[in-house]
């Protein structure tokens, strides 16, 4: 329990944003706000105010309403929050103060969408993910590069990547949309995992597959795959194995990115990183799966042209899902390649606009410094 204002009440912590295209860097930014307190209530912006501001969003508000609440981390959220977040805001949701990450963010005409809780000493930073963001997400499926996407001697190299040219540029102008390689590590993985074994009496559910640029298609399915027992374990293959299912130049977000993205979903307890691409009878026996689930998306056959379910079906332990939502990895690229120009413009004009507020407040620090 956080040192609570007053004494027996709860801190609640507010935090706001786009939550476009939801991945692990904005999962990370909600779990560093959720430590500082103890009930965490994220607002989100509408479409309309995102597209004043910023551009046109990928994910309408409703994808983006449900993708926060699937967050581990969130215990409210708020719909339609106001872009410029204001103290009226806060003290109608019963919050002390105001977390975000340390990056910039400002409206369209260049203001400080935070200015008036920083005034008020009700605002709170924590530390940016480094390696991940909305903008590189779309400049990867702008491009379908496969920059990010490296393996043997490179599958753990670092570039700094530009997002002008949408993950091609190396001179990286912009220290928030020019994007470095993602850095794994133990301790990551750690923070996002709730750490529980399956009691036992736990009846195991075994879910597989890629789960590439985790959307709302992915929870309603993961959600429904919970329903059928007590401990959701999720197998995610490794890159070669989607390229080889998927074709063309997935997945678009590495193992170690997919993992974590995973991981934040709060009907998920454990993650397999690299499973295998059969479900065999010694996965099963491994882990004490009772059911194993897939979706309606076909089932690519393995290795000799066999079904990699065979087992399960033949035990008697496999169920289709129909999650009821129709949303896959491809239909969100086919939405980013539909607004190309659109995206592009976005991206260039949010680079533009940061590097303008680096290089004042870069100013003003000298100027404070001399003087």
């Amino acid at each position: 329990m956080s040192d609570s204002p007053k004494e027996g009440r709860k801190v609640r912590v507010w935090c706001d944003g786009c939550y476009d295209m939801v991945h692990f860097g904005h999962a990370n930014s909600l779990r560093q706000a959720k430590a500082l307190g103890d009930i965490l209530v994220v607002g989100v912006h509408t479409d309309a105010e995102i597209a004043k501001h910023k551009g046109p969003p990928v994910f309408t508000e409703e994808e983006r309403y449900k993708m926060i609440r699937g967050i581990k981390w969130v215990d409210e959220v708020v719909e339609g929050a106001p872009y410029v977040t204001n103290l009226e805001t806060l003290d109608q949701q019963n919050c002390d103060f105001c977390v975000h990450g340390d990056d910039i963010t400002m409206t369209a005409d260049g203001v400080d969408t935070y200015h008036l809780v920083k005034e008020a000493k009700r605002y709170k930073e924590v530390s940016r993910t480094a390696g991940i963001s909305t903008t590189d997400l779309v400049g990867r499926m702008l491009l379908m590069t496969r920059n990010h996407f490296r393996q043997g001697n490179d599958e753990y190299s670092i570039e700094k990547e530009g997002s002008s040219r949408m993950g091609q540029d190396h001179s990286a102008r912009s220290p928030w949309t020019g994007c470095s390689q993602f850095l794994p590590t133990t301790q990551k993985i750690i923070q996002f995992s709730d750490g529980k074994a399956p009691k036992p009496d736990d009846k195991i559910v075994y879910v597989a597959g890629a789960f590439d640029l985790f959307h709302v298609g992915h929870l309603d399915f993961l959600e429904k795959a919970k329903e059928k027992g007590d401990y959701l374990i999720v197998g995610l293959h490794t890159d070669p194995v989607v390229n080889e299912y998927k074709g063309s130049n997935y997945p678009i977000m590495n193992l170690h990115e997919r993992v974590l993205s995973v991981l934040a979903c709060k009907y998920v307890n454990e993650v397999v990183i690299g499973a295998p691409y059969d479900v065999t009878k010694e996965l099963m026996e491994h882990f004490n799966v009772s059911v194993v689930c897939h979706g309606q998306t076909p089932i690519a056959l393995g290795e000799g042209q066999l079904d990699p379910y065979a087992v399960p079906k033949m035990m008697g332990k496999f169920f289709l899902l129909d999650s009821g939502n129709s949303m896959t990895t491809e239909k969100i690229v086919e939405r980013i390649i539909k607004h190309r120009l659109e995206y592009e413009q976005r991206n260039n004009k949010k680079e533009k606009k940061e590097l303008e507020a680096y290089e004042a407040s870069q100013k003003l620090k000298m100027t404070q410094k001399s003087g």
